[in-house]
């Protein structure tokens, strides 16, 4: 995901809604440029994350985990990079193994799923992951066209390792948006499907948190989740991760 204003989050929308039904003008004016103001200082993380991802590749372990994505799974946010669900599901696996975990995170924020193509998967192709985590598709919501959408999905599935845990697009809680993800959520469940990868629930995760948890979980741009919206989106992951790295002994 990322900060592009024409794209609609799912916790996004959620805050947006909470500042209308506020009612006044001035309350939204207020909403607004606090948003803003907000915006541009977790702008000013997206190369502090991205670093810090980078250092992290020279990190080595034992198990290598490989992440593919947009700016959620930098973590844009979060209080540290390692509170992204990139992160936690790391941590999660150097737990429940007892072995040190070698991270690869290919994510890039912004990115669209031929983004993901272009500049994630010949990365990817380069290496031999023990667990590859793929969750994008988000900032494709912005100007959504099934039929392009569709070839770009099923081009990237076609190409992911057989063992690759994917995410379906999370919920976007309000009704524009929900449509195009429903729409969307159809053709990424056929793609995993035609190609035997693991479906990762996270849209009837994430579409579970009403409005009112909502709000609890985004970050101080109403738009990328925050520490506790990350921990949401891992839960989504761990029924699936915890299936891989049983068959990783």
């Amino acid at each position: 995901m990322s900060s592009r204003k024409s794209t609609s989050h799912p916790f996004a929308t959620a805050l947006l809604f909470g500042g209308l039904v506020a009612g006044t003008t001035i309350g939204r004016r207020v909403f607004r440029s606090r948003r803003e103001a907000s915006a541009l200082i977790l702008n000013e993380t997206l190369p502090v994350h991205s670093k810090w991802w980078r250092d992290q590749v020279k990190v080595k372990g034992d198990i290598l985990y490989v992440a593919l994505g947009d700016s959620a799974a930098q973590g844009i946010g979060a209080t540290k990079p390692e509170n992204s669900y990139v992160g936690i599901l790391a941590e999660h696996i150097r737990q429940r193994t007892g072995s040190s975990v070698h991270v690869v995170n290919l994510s890039i924020s912004g990115a669209r799923v031929e983004d993901a193509i272009e500049r994630q998967l010949p990365r990817l192709l380069d290496l031999t992951p023990d667990i590859v985590t793929v969750s994008i598709g988000a900032n494709d919501m912005a100007d959504f066209e099934p039929e392009r959408f569709g070839r770009s999905v099923r081009r990237l599935f076609s190409a992911l390792p057989a063992s690759s845990l994917v995410a379906d697009l999370p919920s976007f809680h309000l009704a524009d948006g929900e449509r195009k993800v429903t729409v969307a959520n159809r053709i990424v469940h056929r793609a995993i499907a035609a190609n035997g990868l693991t479906h990762v629930p996270l849209y009837k995760t994430t579409r579970r948190q009403t409005i009112a948890l909502a709000l609890t979980q985004v970050a101080g741009d109403f738009f990328h989740p925050n520490d506790r919206g990350y921990r949401v989106w891992a839960s989504a992951f761990l029924p699936a991760l915890n299936h891989a790295i049983a068959k990783l002994d």
